[in-house]
């Protein structure tokens, strides 16, 4: 297991296993939203990307001044997440889409020159397990899509799967149980360094 850093998120949250016996009102809210997005309701798809706002927000994702909106980090919750669907491949085209759009951005508005490339930062969400992402995009591959053609490059994608206590249940304990949220939580710590 990579060294990671302590979760920055309130302690409360880290050791209470319940919201009804949250303290505090930061770890309460917290608690309730992870409990919501761990036990969805049919019909209620948003509780996930819920829980995705307050999770931002709490591990300071989000400078002020910011809004919290989860399309702002690419995070895709897999909505079909009872199939066996893969999620991969539409964060893989908002990565290219983010990148195309932020260099439209550059050029059109701020005067920037365009970037040839740039490492997106992507969170797939199942339920409230994670999996972080960081997908190379450059000038070549967006091109590429927008002629359909085969880049002559590959693109690298990384991935990352927490190593939690018991990966044979990732996708139906998430951040549930207290040993997994310690993990999760530091993850998504680590990976905020290239959130900007």
């Amino acid at each position: 297991m990579p060294n990671l850093p302590a979760p920055t998120v309130d302690p409360e949250a880290l050791t209470t296993d319940h919201y009804a016996n949250a303290a505090n009102d930061n770890a309460y809210y917290f608690l309730r939203g992870l409990d919501l997005a761990t036990t969805p309701i049919p019909a209620q798809e948003s509780a996930v990307d819920d829980f995705v706002v307050i999770l931002f927000r709490e591990l300071g994702y989000v400078r002020r001044g910011r809004t919290t909106r989860t399309s702002h980090f690419l995070s895709v919750e897999d909505k079909r997440h009872k199939e066996a669907s893969d999620p991969e491949p539409q964060l893989i085209a908002e990565a290219i889409a983010a990148f195309s759009a932020n260099n439209y951005t550059r050029t059109r508005t701020l005067g920037l020159p365009a970037l040839s490339n740039k490492t997106i930062p992507g969170i797939i969400m199942k339920g409230t397990s994670p999996i972080f992402y960081k997908v190379n995009v450059t000038t070549a591959l967006v091109q590429a899509v927008a002629t359909g053609t085969y880049p002559h490059t590959a693109t690298t994608v990384h991935a990352y799967l927490p190593d939690i206590p018991r990966p044979n249940r990732r996708w139906s304990e998430g951040m549930k149980p207290l040993d997994n949220r310690q993990i999760i939580l530091s993850c998504f710590g680590a990976f905020k360094q290239f959130i900007n």
